[in-house]
């Protein structure tokens, strides 16, 4: 670990520069740019707030910003593995030439993943205002909430992104695991709709749960977060992120040979 912390001091501008990259070049052909980070979301979610309040009679008060703060989370998370699975592989050119830390294209993806996430935090902030929800001082749990979240993505992405180097069906793997975890998150709906049924310890198994929750604890609901459910969050992140390292490290002695 303090290997890593000295080489990400060192080769401190490219992992400035790779993240200035990832989010310029996401939109970089993009007419609209850096506000698609705010539209499609917006526009996810109203999708969703027409299906369910009106075809399937969901009561949920205020259902449209309900949505938007499990979107947005959920919108950040999708995109950091996403991408961040195949970070090392589209970068093969510069890993065959050039030497630096190979953890920092992973980091620096989940980096740019979240400038794009707290820009984004905007449509919350006004759909809060507008709906006349407003603020609580809860509202100070959202870093732990947000660093909780950044963890558990990198982690993954350090596995992900180095398996995908010797399976190059990883991806689609992840991409279908990734749709099938979308519907045990409570994103759509709340997680109280499934209290004392055979599914209730699936959703509870989910850090991602765990982390929609929180962010709507204090956000939507303005009450404190169920904390010993997001300590436990916090700590299986880390622990799932030291395996990360360590798995990263391994594989990353072939990548050159690999890509």
């Amino acid at each position: 670990m303090k290997n890593l912390i000295n080489n990400l001091y060192n080769y401190r501008l490219l992992l400035k520069s790779n993240v200035k990259k990832d989010i310029r070049g996401k939109y970089k052909a993009s007419f609209l740019g850096i506000l698609w980070s705010f539209i499609n979301p917006l526009l996810t979610a109203l999708i969703y707030a027409i299906v369910f309040p009106f075809i399937l009679k969901n009561t949920e008060q205020h259902y449209v910003t309900f949505v938007i703060i499990g979107i947005l989370p959920w919108t950040y998370f999708v995109n950091t593995i996403i991408q961040g699975t195949t970070c090392i592989l589209s970068n093969a050119g510069i890993i065959k030439k050039v030497y630096f830390p190979r953890e920092i294209l992973p980091i620096s993806i989940n980096i740019s993943g979240l400038i794009n996430f707290l820009i984004s935090c905007i449509i919350i902030f006004i759909f809060l205002i507008f709906s006349g929800i407003g603020f609580s001082k809860y509202i100070l749990f959202l870093p732990l909430i947000i660093l909780v979240q950044f963890l558990f993505q990198l982690g993954i992405i350090l596995i992900t992104s180095s398996i995908e180097i010797y399976v190059r069906d990883a991806e689609y793997i992840i991409s279908f695991l990734i749709n099938m975890v979308f519907y045990a998150t409570p994103i759509i709906y709340s997680a109280n709709m499934f209290e004392n049924t055979k599914i209730a310890w699936l959703i509870r198994l989910n850090p991602m749960s765990s982390i929609i929750n929180s962010y709507r604890n204090i956000l939507f609901y303005q009450t404190i977060p169920e904390l010993k459910s997001l300590l436990i969050t916090l700590f299986g992140c880390i622990f799932l992120l030291l395996i990360g390292f360590i798995i990263f490290n391994r594989l990353q002695r072939g990548f050159a040979e690999e890509v």
